[in-house]
């Protein structure tokens, strides 16, 4: 079994319409390989709000720490600045640039025909409709996980997406990216191209937007794989 270093530990941070469960069928097998897991809990009020959230954990953790966002995750993950992060891994995620908003890159392309009709409530957070999950955040799962998906559900609000970023961690720091190839939310082509500019090694894979949950052991192949890289012991 791989030795990694002291109480490295991977920290699982959710996007948009999820909490830390959507992480859940992956925790196991990670713990398994000897690393320790932790979910971030993001209030997905502003981007900056989101970034402190997930500065907070990497703060609580003593060891080496791997970030891997899903989704929005992959702007709050890179908005973090600690000597503990060693890696980054983005699962079908978003990784604007400095200067860039989540929107500027969730929008680059022509959205999928499938793709949900989004729009802000009177507050300012946007909800994802019941049929956008397994018409497109996870057409790959079983409809008693979709229910579960959408009554667990936590709206985004419009900061976390037109906030600027700000200079982001991948340009000094290792990045893996899953690119999703059957994703209806983050266009495949859009995932390849944040992933091509931020230097990262890709695994393209025919999964779904949401892999954590519809296709485990492949998010597992790039975690590890990304832990063996940057955590293993000489």
């Amino acid at each position: 079994m791989m030795s990694y270093e002291k109480n490295a530990t991977v920290v699982l941070v959710h996007g948009a319409w999820a909490d830390g469960s959507s992480w859940s069928p992956v925790i196991g097998p990670l713990k398994e390989a000897s690393l320790a897991v932790s979910c971030a809990p993001l209030p997905l009020t502003s981007l900056s709000d989101d970034i402190a959230a997930v500065s907070r954990v990497v703060e609580r953790i003593a060891g080496p720490v791997i970030l891997a966002g899903h989704a929005y995750a992959g702007a709050p993950i890179a908005g973090v600045s600690s000597e503990r992060v060693k890696g980054l891994v983005y699962i079908a995620a978003l990784a604007p640039t400095e200067g860039e908003t989540v929107a500027d890159v969730f929008y680059r392309e022509i959205p999928h025909p499938n793709a949900p009709q989004l729009a802000p409530d009177a507050y300012g957070f946007i909800w994802m409709p019941e049929a956008g999950f397994a018409n497109a955040f996870a057409q790959d799962a079983a409809p008693e996980t979709l229910a579960v998906l959408n009554a667990i559900q936590r709206p985004i609000n419009l900061k976390c997406i037109q906030e600027k970023a700000p200079p982001p961690a991948w340009k000094s720091k290792p990045s893996w990216f899953l690119v999703a190839e059957q994703d209806r939310m983050i266009a495949p082509k859009t995932q390849q191209f944040m992933a091509e500019r931020m230097n990262a090694r890709i695994l393209a894979r025919p999964v779904d937007h949401s892999p954590s949950i519809t296709a485990p052991t492949v998010v597992v192949e790039v975690l590890l794989e990304a832990a063996n890289s940057v955590l293993k012991k000489a």
